[in-house]
């Protein structure tokens, strides 16, 4: 930026001091339900049965699925946290059994783990992917560990191929966590199809959605026979309903699956928007000083689930509310710290309270883990400068030019 160009935008009245604010562009409402939605609602009534198990509306789920992703085995589920729980019991997580995986993810990435009895294992993050840095994770790699979940955060592919290799390396299974996921690919290959296991949400907030409902997958024949077993009490349709061993009920419902069968078709185009404008606005950032946009790697195929900047402290002069309030003012909300915390710094981690008050794997001995005394640098200082700005299907080229001035016009004000 020329020194004329910074004297005139670092001279501009910031919106929250009263000058102009700089958006001026509003987007649709999202319209994630309509005809068609209604439509497949409508057959599904006219069934006799409700029951996923062979049920008209989960078999076409199963069909347009496997049409993004060609994997062997796929089991639709009640969430992307049951789908999550399927997978680490599938992959034999038990007693003391470690599982590495992400800081920054939803509760539901480890609560499987955690029903297991097995260990979670906080990896620390690449700083502007905000995926699992694959030399953190190596280093956490113990004989106690089972597997790797990979948290594909916004949509951006992890380094999938790093990862399982190391998994191949100290056998390992890799579990895709792809809940903010849905059309990501990593060097062309669909998210979900690389690892051993794929997970999935359709929960209202992801880019497709039934309320609430998940998918997990896999074309392994060590986990994927043992899918829909680990998702409906471990009953073998198939053969008779003796269970093995214990396992949850986590299964769909047909009407779960009839919007979900439907959205599925909206999929492909409502993430390449998002794709679209993820990397506009990235490419907008470029050069702002005290920005870091958001990176994904040009060989992937990001979705954006929602789009995640981050602040330099050093460069910029003002804290990441200020930064926030003075957006806000400028008419782009975004939501500073995103999870606001680690997950190892929930409550139930630093107190050990996995299950009430008490936390067995550790009673017995089977685990030295201390959260109190886990941290992870780079994420904790993810968390202290990012900002959170909402992308959708609804987003267009011209409110995303907006927000990047809104941008530039805050970042220069505040520069030092």
């Amino acid at each position: 930026m020329s020194s004329a160009l910074l004297e005139t935008t670092q001279n501009e009245t910031l919106a929250l001091h009263g000058g102009q604010p700089t958006m001026t562009q509003t987007l649709a409402p999202r319209q994630r339900w309509g005809a068609q939605e209604h439509a497949q609602l409508g057959e599904m009534l006219e069934q006799s049965s409700l029951f996923y198990l062979n049920g008209a509306q989960t078999k076409l789920l199963k069909e347009r699925f496997h049409q993004h992703y060609p994997l062997d085995y796929i089991m639709p589920c009640s969430s992307g946290t049951a789908a999550l729980h399927i997978a680490v019991q599938a992959a034999g997580v038990g007693l003391g059994d470690e599982v590495i995986t992400s800081p920054i993810t939803d509760m539901g990435s480890v609560i499987g783990i955690l029903y297991q009895q097995g260990v979670p294992v906080f990896a620390d993050l690449e700083p502007h992917t905000y995926n699992l840095d694959v030399e953190d994770v190596r280093r956490k790699i113990t004989p106690r560990t089972k597997a790797i979940i990979a948290v594909h955060l916004t949509g951006n592919p992890c380094d999938l191929d790093a990862l399982k290799a190391l998994c191949d390396e100290h056998d390992l299974v890799l579990i895709e966590d792809c809940a903010q996921a849905w059309g990501a690919q990593y060097r062309g290959r669909p998210i979900g199809t690389v690892g051993h296991i794929g997970c999935w949400s359709l929960n209202d907030f992801k880019h497709i959605g039934c309320g609430d409902g998940g998918m997990v997958a896999s074309s392994d024949e060590r986990f994927g026979p043992l899918l829909q077993k680990f998702g409906d009490k471990c009953y073998d349709r198939t053969g008779g309903q003796l269970p093995a061993t214990l396992a949850p009920n986590y299964r769909i419902s047909e009407p779960q699956s009839a919007i979900a069968a439907v959205q599925m078709e909206k999929m492909w185009d409502w993430t390449q928007t998002r794709a679209d404008r993820g990397r506009q606005l990235s490419q907008l950032l470029q050069d702002i000083p005290g920005i870091h946009p958001h990176f994904a790697d040009e060989r992937d195929r990001w979705t954006c689930w929602f789009y995640l900047l981050r602040i330099d402290p050093e460069v910029l002069s003002c804290d990441l509310k200020t930064f926030a309030q003075a957006l806000a003012a400028e008419g782009l909300a975004g939501h500073p710290g995103y999870i606001g915390t680690p997950v190892y710094s929930y409550p139930l981690f630093q107190n050990h309270h996995i299950f009430g008050e008490r936390w067995p794997v550790k009673e017995m001995g089977l685990t030295d883990m201390d959260y109190t005394k886990v941290t992870c640098p780079e994420a904790e200082a993810i968390l202290a400068t990012c900002l959170k700005i909402s992308i959708d299907e609804t987003t267009t080229p011209e409110w995303v030019e907006e927000a990047a001035e809104a941008i530039r016009k805050v970042a220069a004000f505040y520069r030092r």
